[in-house]
């Protein structure tokens, strides 16, 4: 397992009149963000909002490339990010504390917190397909290029995992600074991550190391 302090490298918001950001996502243009009763999204290059949906986003949030998908409670909400119309309502994994949610090989990916799994589900059923375990909770979930990441958050600590996503061993740690918490997480599909920051009510980019470049890497002073 490779180890190393995690990159800072932008960091967005606060966003008027919102206290929590919880699940993120990146459509290619713009980053989605849950913030209790809306979905919004904003220009990474500006940090200015330019879209909001009404809609309950208290967790994860994904995007496969058309819609957006949203974590409402016991539900997933299927959504279409222009009209902002529900088109369909699926099932969520059982537990009662789905956190993250991503979008990968046709699939819906929910991390679940305190029970400390990740479940690949049926888009269409919410069927459970596999669960991935982990030791830490769950909370954002991304898929970059065949790799599966997770945000962790517990006490004052968060990480971002690398995991084998056969076996849910640990291949790579980010570990963020002290009392900056991850509550969501998406890849941009290439060098950095969005992370969620709570209820700080901001945004980070946190850059994405390079395949191997971990390998015997240690965590820095910060």
């Amino acid at each position: 397992m490779n180890r190393l302090a995690a990159e800072i490298i932008h960091e967005y918001g606060p966003f008027p009149g919102i206290d929590k950001v919880n699940g993120v996502t990146y459509d290619g243009q713009q980053v989605w963000f849950a913030a209790g009763d809306k979905l919004i999204a904003f220009d990474p290059s500006s940090g200015e909002t330019v879209h909001s949906i009404d809609v309950a986003g208290h967790a994860g949030t994904a995007f496969d490339g058309q819609h957006l998908f949203q974590i409402a409670g016991e539900s997933i909400l299927k959504i279409d990010p222009k009209s902002g119309r529900v088109l369909a309502t699926i099932p969520a994994p059982a537990g009662g504390d789905n956190s993250g949610l991503a979008w990968a090989e046709g699939t819906l990916w929910v991390g679940q917190y305190e029970a400390r799994k990740i479940h690949q589900i049926d888009p269409q059923t919410g069927a459970i397909l596999r669960t991935i375990e982990s030791n830490r909770f769950v909370t954002g979930v991304t898929w970059i290029n065949g790799e599966l990441w997770h945000g962790t958050w517990e006490d004052d600590e968060s990480e971002l995992r690398r995991v084998d996503p056969r076996t849910g061993e640990v291949l790579d740690i980010l570990e963020m600074p002290t009392r900056i918490g991850v509550s969501g997480l998406e890849s941009d599909g290439g060098d950095q991550f969005f992370c969620g920051g709570g209820s700080s009510g901001k945004l980070r980019a946190v850059r994405r190391p390079r395949q191997g470049s971990a390998a015997g890497g240690t965590v820095s002073d910060q």
